[in-house]
């Protein structure tokens, strides 16, 4: 929603004038840009934090082609640009190309989070995890994570693995429609999503197969199965090398390269 912050004119007045087309003049930061029409100029807001880990020239990168742009304001979309012939939401544009974080963290953020898009790119390898956990030390997660669906040196989300071997994904669609298919073939013998949940033992702890590949909620099985690891063993160690397994050879083997990625992590990956 745009929120007017100060100027001549209110913001919607200024949106949906007849007289003059109004305008993108200057996006300042990726929550707060100046609106022009016939002369008269203000700034507006977006709801959301700036996410600017690559910095503010990265952004102003990005926002060029988008200084001159018509806008309109419906009650809908609020603020909206013309992409590819069609009005889209500046805000939800703003978050799906990984440049604003929402109050709430539904889809689009979680995939933006995830793929490292914008200035999601230089995060650290825990932000993900630090935003989407609940119980578990995200670094512990993120080191997890790394062991099961590192990509290009990324945790990444749309991750496969079919009786012992990886596949990567460009999308969320993509990785489901793979699933679909394994499904009606009768298979249960895989891995799901940034944690990797095991499908033939963990499926009654997603709703589908689309829920399992969500970042946060693939997460928050993770955490449950690495909790019940620990009720079980009394031992954080355990508790990670069972996640892969209890037999003690791969499980130490696991939980070395763990230790590896976690040492990378408080280093400052």
């Amino acid at each position: 929603m745009v929120k007017r912050v100060l100027g001549i004119l209110a913001t919607s007045a200024l949106v949906t004038s007849t007289a003059h087309a109004a305008s993108i003049a200057q996006l300042i930061s990726p929550v707060s840009l100046v609106l022009s029409s016939g002369g008269a100029r203000e700034v507006a807001a977006l709801d959301g934090k700036p996410v600017l880990y690559c910095g503010l020239a990265a952004f102003d990168t990005w926002a060029a082609p988008l200084v001159g742009q018509s806008v309109r304001s419906t009650p809908e979309q609020g603020m909206t640009v013309s992409v590819d012939a069609r009005d889209v939401s500046l805000a939800g544009l703003m978050v799906r190309s990984g440049w604003i974080q929402p109050a709430e963290l539904d889809d689009d953020t979680q995939a933006a989070i995830t793929e490292g898009r914008g200035g999601w790119a230089c995060a650290r390898a825990e932000t993900p995890f630090v935003l989407m956990h609940t119980s578990v030390d995200p670094k512990v997660l993120a080191g997890i994570a790394l062991n099961e669906s590192a990509y290009k040196g990324r945790a990444w989300p749309w991750t496969l693995n079919v009786a012992g071997r990886g596949f990567f994904f460009r999308s969320r669609d993509d990785a489901y429609g793979a699933i679909r298919a394994l499904i009606a073939a009768g298979r249960c013998d895989f891995d799901v999503g940034i944690m990797q949940v095991n499908w033939c033992y963990h499926r009654q702890r997603f709703a589908s197969p689309w829920d399992a590949l969500a970042p946060a909620t693939n997460i928050h099985v993770a955490e449950a199965i690495l909790n019940e690891n620990y009720s079980r063993t009394h031992s954080f160690a355990k508790a990670i090398a069972y996640y892969h397994s209890a037999n003690p050879v791969p499980g130490s083997a696991y939980l070395a390269r763990f230790v590896r990625n976690l040492n990378q992590i408080q280093a400052g990956l």
